[in-house]
């Protein structure tokens, strides 16, 4: 490349294109920026091997992610794989990858994970024989300003958790460990030292090796097999069961098929006989690489540097710089199907670089002499929320997908932190489930409302600047919205609703009152007490003295029916609560799987004798469908439709709310006539065939409307009208937060996963160990109560915590009991009741001397001094199995009472 000399006056965007085209035009032209010789066919006659006519499973993708899926499906025992590849072994993005190995996530699953793949990689050379450039460098990840410092305080407490070595340090400590960083104007850091760098080429061309190993593996690399129409035919789905894969060179019979496509998932999912949902998109992603530097960098010592701030990474490359980051206007690529000859052909583009390369010089200004080797252009899939996507797809049993390994705050995940999520696929197909939670991971987290090209498009460009951006509570993305609205969302919004999106429907967080600044509340961010706070205040307030509505349409509604017993039986095998009750009752229960955890959180209304209406959370709308459906029996007298667009969904919560529906209805709707947990289809206004039900998700009085979309914005209307004598306000989901965790309320992904039991989190009372019959994961639960569960869900109340100075608890903080770890928080919020945080979170025991879980009992609870860390910050908190709310009312009467008898003494 350009041997010439780097100063700062050199960044101009007309200089540069001269400065390097001139000398050598080197572009990248398929060479891989490693000098790896595995980059290439697993053996010299690979291609002339015929195609098996069948395998157990066959694997689409021969990069980092396929390797590695297939060498933990070979560890789990698993014979007969095949694994298809276009080009050669690890030709893709896996050859450009920056290969960072960090713990530096976001969310606790990742740093698992990365810690995972940190490990396996120190020992995949002993088990392997093969170099994979692994070296132990550690990391430091900077903060220019106090809120990203705060927000590694909060990764560091997250970190010690789970066991990680990491430390707090000063500006001063960071320019002791790596010589080039300019210190300046730093805050702090983190430096994680464990933390490492690897060759992604030699880590793939090993896991290749150790899955043959096994005698397990037989690897085709047909040419161009993954993408063009005329190669890759189809994937043959037959009664909703993968039955063959379709090549130009013939067709493989199979049980399971892997999409590990990478950049061509979305592709190879739309080529399939039966369309399947990838939801993911390209992006250009760019980094530098120096010559060695005059005094070389040590490859063994020399820390990798994230500055996020910056929006730059950094680390050590045969003795000079490899350096890249995430700017601000990314440029989208493979709107269009492409093929692999893309990537070879990719362009620089130095005008593009320029902010990053700025960047850099600012953070490392020694590097101003250094000589530029190269300029590399890759591509990078991102996924809608930057996670990756993996699990079965929904509705096509044996069609599993590992994809959208897209870039973090380290660099390239495929090699940093998601080889434990080819482990965990490897255990999902293995066992029907993985030994983690990861449910912020699973491709149902998606609909195909997700799948639209102009929505991903759109949405990359807004989630690759977000991978170093500061991400403080309740930040929301701004692409893609307006997606799913409910009949109310125009008439909402001029009443000053603020809206947050989930599952790419709009919800409103909380109503502007007239007068407020706007612009000031949007713009608001911080991880102290936020503006809003008052606002959401006001609403709680009328929640509890008045009346509130809150429109809850996005909630997941599903409804099964029958022409005989056929629904029944099969909610009584799927819930673990008792669903034989009167017409009109309304039960509250989970649908567990064998292990007892949950799948599904949600309430069951029986609208007659064989038809049932399914309530269950947002995001559960594609995974509950699928679970359902997974256990349904192949029947054609039984229907399950998915009735979430028909009806819009309104909480009237409050005293109140029975004086407001009494008038619109000319039915009285007291405790007498319309009892708790009930449900009765009334007429509202001049509406009919309402469903009204008598609970409201937060504890207090009130009903849930089930409307039909044509009748929402009269019955709306209405209600708002007639509600205005009564102190009628419209109400947001931060307001319903603050209410449920006060009352003691779990929500399913946020307090429970897969993993949680009832018996866990105080819920066996919804569990019917004596129903007539069997349901699934009662023999998990019987076992459980026998032995004692070794964790609980419970309370914390923070004690000697300043709302208006102190850092918020927000979810994840450590647990702290008598001194000692217990666990983590799961949700929290303040209590406006209260005038305290209320955290929820579950505790554990210390194990026993032989290392087993050691059974908890309300005793090691209701003794123990608890603390909530936050950011490294303990706020010591009072613990319960039991809401706060009975006890502080108690107390509260008694001082009222007190009051009064004092004033009338007087």
């Amino acid at each position: 490349m350009c041997s010439c000399v780097w100063s700062s006056r050199a960044l101009s965007p007309v200089l540069l294109p001269r400065l390097l085209l001139p000398q050598t035009g080197h572009r990248l032209s398929g060479r891989s920026l490693w000098t790896s010789p595995h980059c290439m066919a697993a053996s010299g006659d690979s291609q002339l091997l015929p195609l098996p006519n069948q395998a157990r499973v066959v694997i689409c993708g021969g990069g980092i992610v396929g390797t590695s899926v297939a060498y933990h499906l070979a560890k789990l025992g698993w014979t007969d794989i095949v694994l298809l590849e276009q080009g050669r072994l690890g030709a893709g993005t896996t050859r450009l990858c920056a290969g960072i190995v960090s713990v530096a996530k976001p969310i606790s699953i990742e740093c698992q994970m990365a810690n995972y793949s940190n490990n396996l990689y120190q020992r995949l050379e002993e088990e392997t024989g093969i170099k994979t450039g692994y070296v132990k460098t550690g990391s430091l990840c900077l903060a220019q300003n106090q809120d990203r410092f705060i927000s590694l305080k909060r990764l560091a407490s997250r970190l010690k958790v789970m066991g990680i070595s990491c430390n707090i340090i000063k500006s001063k400590d960071v320019a002791k460990l790596h010589p080039l960083v300019n210190i300046h104007d730093l805050v702090g850091a983190i430096h994680l030292p464990s933390d490492a760098v690897v060759s992604p080429p030699d880590v793939n061309h090993a896991m290749a090796v150790a899955a043959a190993a096994q005698g397990n593996l037989k690897s085709y690399l047909t040419v161009n097999l993954l993408y063009h129409i005329s190669v890759v035919q189809q994937v043959l789905v037959e009664k909703g069961h993968v039955m063959a894969v379709e090549t130009e060179r013939g067709s493989i019979e199979c049980e399971y098929f892997i999409n590990c496509a990478g950049q061509w998932a979305y592709e190879l999912g739309q080529a399939s006989e039966m369309k399947v949902s990838v939801p993911l998109h390209g992006c250009e992603h760019f980094y530098l690489l120096t010559k060695p530097l005059q005094e070389p960098l040590p490859s063994f010592s020399c820390p990798v540097v994230i500055d996020m701030d910056g929006r730059i990474y950094a680390r050590s490359w045969q003795g000079g710089l490899l350096s890249g980051g995430f700017e601000k206007n990314p440029k989208p690529i493979f709107t269009e199907g492409r093929n692999q000859l893309e990537i070879q052909n990719m362009q620089e583009d130095w005008d593009h670089f320029e902010p990053i390369l700025s960047a850099l010089l600012r953070r490392m200004p020694g590097l101003e002499l250094a000589e530029i080797h190269q300029l590399v252009n890759c591509p990078e899939s991102f996924t809608p929320d930057m996670r990756c996507l993996m699990g079965e797809i929904p509705g096509v049993s044996g069609y599993y997908v590992l994809a959208g390994m897209n870039s973090s705050a380290c660099g390239h995940r495929q090699t940093s932190c998601y080889v434990p999520s080819f482990q965990y696929l490897a255990e999902w197909m293995t066992y029907g489930y993985p030994t983690a939670n990861v449910w912020p991971l699973d491709i149902k987290r998606f609909g195909n409302l997700q799948s639209s090209r102009t929505f991903l498009r759109h949405r990359v460009m807004e989630v690759m600047p977000l991978l170093f951006e500061l991400k403080v509570p309740r930040w929301d993305f701004q692409t893609g919205r307006q997606l799913r609205t409910s009949p109310l969302y125009d008439r909402l919004d001029t009443q000053g609703a603020r809206w947050m999106e989930k599952h790419g429907f709009e919800r409103p967080k909380y109503f502007i009152p007239p007068g407020k600044d706007l612009l000031s509340l949007d713009q608001s961010k911080t991880f102290y007490k936020p503006d809003w706070f008052d606002i959401v205040g006001a609403e709680v307030k009328c929640c509890k003295e008045a009346v509130c509505v809150i429109d809850m349409s996005s909630f997941t509604k599903f409804e099964l029916t029958s022409t005989g017993d056929q629904a029944l039986e099969l909610l009584q095998y799927l819930c673990a609560n008792d669903l034989d009750v009167p017409v009109g009752h309304i039960v509250h229960t989970g649908m567990l799987n064998e292990r007892g955890g949950y799948e599904n959180d949600c309430s069951v209304v029986r609208l007659s004798k064989n038809s049932f209406f399914i309530i269950s959370p947002t995001d559960q709308q594609v995974h509950c469908w699928s679970w359902i459906k997974k256990h349904m029996p192949n029947d054609p007298h039984l229907h399950l439709e998915d009735v979430s667009w028909k009806y819009t969904a309104l909480n009237l919560i409050g005293p109140r709310a029975m004086d407001v529906l009494a008038e619109l209805s000319y039915v009285s709707m007291t405790p007498d006539h319309f009892p708790s947990m009930f449900c009765k289809e009334m007429s509202v206004g001049y509406a009919n065939g309402i469903r009204v039900m008598s609970m409201t998700h937060t504890g207090e009085p009130g009903f849930m409307l089930y409307i039909p979309i044509e009748y929402a914005l009269h019955v709306y209307n209405e209600v708002m009208s007639v509600g205005q004598k009564y102190g009628i306000r419209n109400a947001g989901y931060y307001a319903l937060r603050s209410l449920r965790i006060e009352k003691f309320f779990a929500f399913w992904g946020q307090d429970l996963d897969t993993f949680t039991t009832p018996l866990e989190c105080g819920r066996e009372f919804r569990v019917k160990f004596d129903k007539d019959t069997n349901f699934l994961g009662r023999e998990a639960l019987m076992q459980q109560r026998q032995d004692g569960v070794s964790r609980r869900f419970v309370m914390l109340v923070l004690e000697d915590h300043d709302t208006e100075l102190d850092l918020w608890p927000w979810w994840g903080e450590p647990i702290y009991r008598n001194g000692h770890l217990a666990g983590t928080t799961t949700s929290s919020a303040y209590s406006y009741s209260l005038e305290r945080h209320v955290c929820l979170g579950f505790v554990s025991p210390p194990p026993g001397p032989d290392g087993h879980p050691t059974p908890i009992t309300p005793d090691f609870i209701n003794r123990g001094d608890y603390e909530v860390d936050i950011a490294g910050q303990h706020y010591p908190a009072k613990a319960k199995l039991y809401p706060f709310s009975s006890l502080f009312t108690q107390q509260k009467r008694r001082k009222e009472d007190l009051e009064l008898s004092n004033l009338q003494g007087k």
